[in-house]
């Protein structure tokens, strides 16, 4: 693992910062050239991703110094380090969300093709920012005898950070090619709820950082238990109002 990449002088350059500004400049980028087919502009595709990692960085830190308030209470300098790690997924995902929707309203932009644009690159985000973890040596597995050594922890770990990356962009280009069909405004980003649920709730099993909550589940798994339900809600709520507005037009 290498959590810092170099020092310069005073300054001191970690990993785990750097991924989450690749993430960020990637899907700025990438969303931007996409923008077009959405009647939005480049800047205010820019505008958007910059709102959403806002909102969402606020809601991961807010709800990971929730879950380690003991350690923070104790250690309270470090509440604003961000780039040193200490992210998490339910929150920023409620963060980003948030924002998003705080940033459609108030330029005017119809909420549901938004969702669809953006919906692609929350998971190559996501993806991204594993690798930031792997370098750090959070959200790190359970040891197996096959595992990658973590020098950090001293031992052979299923490398959970690295299979959810692959897992993320995998999902990255599901939706990606789900949009070019037609579909249902919204549609895409309740796919997106599924397979970011599905994808969380089983790498959970595999987690070795996580407490587990009643019944053998974790919160993570309980959260993404509700984000999956909630997709489930989207699409049905969303393909019958597409088709009650098509039947209504013939």
């Amino acid at each position: 693992m290498h959590p810092i990449l170099f020092t310069i002088g005073p300054f001191t350059i970690y990993s785990y910062g750097v991924m989450l500004a690749i993430a960020v400049l990637v899907c700025s980028w990438a969303l931007s050239l996409d923008a077009k087919q959405y009647n939005m502009s480049q800047e205010a595709a820019y505008d958007l991703v910059f709102w959403c990692m806002i909102g969402g960085f606020l809601g991961a830190r807010i709800f990971y110094i929730f879950l380690e308030w003991p350690y923070y209470m104790a250690n309270p300098i470090e509440i604003p380090m961000i780039w040193q790690g200490g992210l998490a997924w339910q929150g920023g995902f409620i963060g980003g969300i948030a924002s998003g929707l705080w940033f459609a309203r108030r330029h005017k932009l119809s909420i549901r093709p938004v969702m669809d644009l953006t919906a692609p690159y929350i998971a190559l985000g996501q993806s991204i920012g594993r690798i930031g973890c792997f370098f750090k040596g959070c959200c790190y597995g359970k040891p197996v005898s096959w595992g990658l050594y973590y020098p950090v922890h001293h031992a052979r770990l299923f490398p959970t950070q690295l299979f959810e990356c692959g897992m993320l962009f995998i999902i990255f280009l599901v939706l990606k090619a789900a949009r070019q069909k037609p579909h249902a405004p919204g549609i895409i980003f309740a796919f997106y709820l599924l397979l970011a649920a599905m994808e969380r709730f089983i790498v959970e099993f595999f987690r070795g950082d996580t407490v587990p909550a009643p019944f053998g589940l974790t919160l993570a798994q309980y959260v993404a238990l509700a984000v999956f339900a909630a997709g489930l809600i989207l699409i049905k709520v969303f393909s019958h109002e597409t088709n009650t507005h098509r039947q209504r037009r013939t």
